[in-house]
């Protein structure tokens, strides 16, 4: 009676044997199964039964029941079926035959609902594992101990995580251990792991995160608390590769940076154009027709197509500025920027950074970045006027920086690339100043590639005159008085004078006069110097043995020079001193070297 109530109930019941086989299934069980006879099922295993699972296998707690003599209750369980698998749970009792033999009673309970919330349950999570998925930032949960519960792919892609390796273990020592310079980063200093300690959102946006790699990964994260009941149960990160951001960042800055130093080029080089436009109003183009000026212009129209290096000698006031400014407008760098630097006016602590320029904070009273006159001229002609002037333990750097190319700014640890073309001018002997150990020789022989003496006034004596017409009128219309000519006594009147400040001091004789004249008349016997008329030389009588007005350059040049010896005899060779003959001419001595070198004068032995 017993046996066919077991076998028509249509809950889940089994009978086993010690061996854990099945001896008798119930109507229930077996429909669930597939099975119509009641002797369908029997002998099947628990393997047959249940899905395996579990820690602990169902099969050990089975037996450690039957072996103990005590039921288990509700064992989560994965029932097999014709229709598949469903959870439930089981529960078993040890039961013995009539003939004494022990067995398990086996009670198993399926719900459908539950096994829908289940099926719910694993939608939910997949659609979770999805959007996480699909989410462009790295999001991770931790525990309340700060180890990694999860991951979604964004993080798994930025910081090459595996999740078998990573999951359970703490997260800050798997990629967030160290500073950027690699210095340790204590996790106790950690704002992820802040949330975990006092609940609330931390926010970073300039830390980096270590790839499994090795390498680092700019990021940006919030740190988010999970909270339960008040009680602080884990955290969320979520966090963003910076890397783009920060390479944007990075050219911004290269940009502005370089914005800024176009922008102070600019100014510098509006400032020098400024210049010029000043002393192209001032000066003009070269004016004279004379043999010495056309032996000059020669040589400057051969030089100024090269690349070579050129020094302009001659006295103070001659013109060498606009010689070096031809030279410019001449070669293929004319579409660049003619920089000059005026070598006699730069103070000595100030040379370096005049010639290279200077980083801000680089010393007292820099103030901001300063581009150098070499970088100025960048492409074009960089003019060193009174190049004698700079300092001798400057000449080595600036030598440096013609041969190189290349120098380093003032407080600047980085290289600056140049292409520029010297001109150098100086009214100083440098053959003379190398000697006496005041300049370097090996930069006399970079800056003086191809030298161009440039004539003095006196040797080009019917250039005067045009010249002086020229300053004339420009002084007219600079000074707002109507046009004035100068008749032909006044012009052989200057003709006659030595001009020992050469084309500067014509030009300042003839401004002169337009101020202190009235009319169309130009009154130079106001302006004229005392010794014009008064000190006449071997080179003031202008009139030639066969009267034709005008004598040749060979004659000129042969007059001063005796000129000079007479007055180094009656100095007694003397160049120096009040009773010198640079004294008696009224030069200067360094003029006086430079003439009679030029003249080939020298002391008899």
């Amino acid at each position: 009676m017993i046996e066919r109530l077991f076998a028509n109930a249509p809950a889940l019941l089994a009978l086993l044997d010690s061996d854990l086989v099945c001896l008798q299934l119930s109507r229930g069980w077996r429909a669930r199964l597939g099975f119509v006879n009641v002797d369908d099922g029997l002998g099947l295993s628990i393997a047959e039964l249940f899905l395996p699972g579990g820690s602990v296998s169902l099969e050990e707690k089975l037996r450690e029941s039957l072996g103990k003599d005590e039921s288990v209750q509700d064992i989560p369980v994965s029932l097999r079926g014709v229709h598949g698998t469903t959870q439930g749970f089981l529960s078993a009792w040890p039961v013995q035959s009539e003939t004494g033999s022990a067995g398990l009673c086996l009670e198993a309970t399926c719900n459908t609902d539950l096994d829908r919330a289940l099926d719910e349950l694993r939608h939910l999570r997949t659609m979770h594992e999805l959007i996480l998925d699909a989410a462009g930032e790295g999001i991770y949960g931790l525990d309340v101990n700060g180890n990694a519960t999860f991951g979604n792919a964004a993080t798994m892609e930025i910081l090459g995580w595996n999740p078998d390796e990573v999951m359970g273990k703490s997260a800050h020592d798997t990629h967030h251990h160290s500073h950027p310079d690699g210095s340790p980063y204590p996790q106790t200093e950690c704002p992820i792991y802040a949330a975990l300690r006092d609940g609330e959102v931390h926010r970073v946006d300039d830390e980096v995160f270590w790839h499994i790699d090795g390498s680092s990964v700019p990021v940006e994260y919030t740190s988010t608390p999970i909270l339960q009941d008040g009680e602080i149960k884990g955290a969320v990160v979520v966090f963003r590769d910076i890397s783009e951001r920060k390479e944007i960042e990075r050219q911004r800055e290269a940009a502005f940076q370089e914005i800024k130093q176009l922008k102070e080029q600019l100014e510098q080089e509006r400032d020098y154009l400024r210049d010029e436009i000043k002393s192209e109003s001032d000066y003009g183009e070269i004016i004279g027709a004379s043999a010495a000026l056309k032996r000059t212009m020669a040589q400057i129209e051969a030089v100024a197509p090269t690349p070579a290096n050129v020094l302009v000698l001659g006295e103070s006031g001659v013109g060498k500025e606009m010689v070096a400014r031809a030279i410019h407008d001449r070669s293929e760098r004319s579409n660049k920027p003619l920089v000059k630097v005026n070598c006699a006016s730069v103070p000595k602590e100030l040379f370096e950074s005049e010639f290279f320029g200077h980083v801000k904070g680089a010393f007292t009273g820099a103030h901001r970045d300063r581009i150098g006159r070499l970088q100025l001229a960048d492409g074009g002609t960089v003019f060193l006027d009174e190049v004698g002037e700079i300092p001798l333990d400057l000449q080595s750097k600036l030598l440096r920086a013609l041969q190189e190319r290349e120098f380093e700014r003032v407080g600047d640890d980085r290289t600056v690339k140049v292409d520029v073309r010297v001109v150098a001018a100086t009214n100083r002997d440098l053959e003379v100043e190398v000697k006496a150990g005041r300049f370097r020789e090996d930069l006399y022989y970079r800056l003086g590639v191809f030298p161009i003496v440039v004539p003095p006034l006196r040797d080009r004596r019917e250039d005067i005159g045009p010249l002086a017409e020229h300053f004339l009128a420009r002084a007219s219309i600079d000074l707002g008085r109507e046009p004035m000519r100068l008749s032909k006594q006044q012009v052989r009147q200057l003709m006659g004078h030595r001009w020992p400040g050469n084309i500067r001091e014509l030009r300042n004789v003839i401004e002169r006069a337009v101020i202190l004249s009235t009319g169309s008349r130009a009154r130079l016997d106001l302006v004229m110097p005392d010794n014009a008329d008064s000190q006449p030389d071997v080179t003031t009588d202008l009139t030639p043995p066969d009267g034709t007005g005008f004598v040749t350059d060979a004659e000129m040049r042969k007059r001063e020079k005796a000129n000079l010896i007479a007055a180094l005899r009656h100095a007694n060779w003397r160049v120096w001193g009040p009773d010198g003959a640079a004294g008696l001419l009224g030069l200067k001595p360094s003029t006086l070297t430079y003439r009679m070198k030029v003249l080939g004068i020298a002391r008899p032995t």
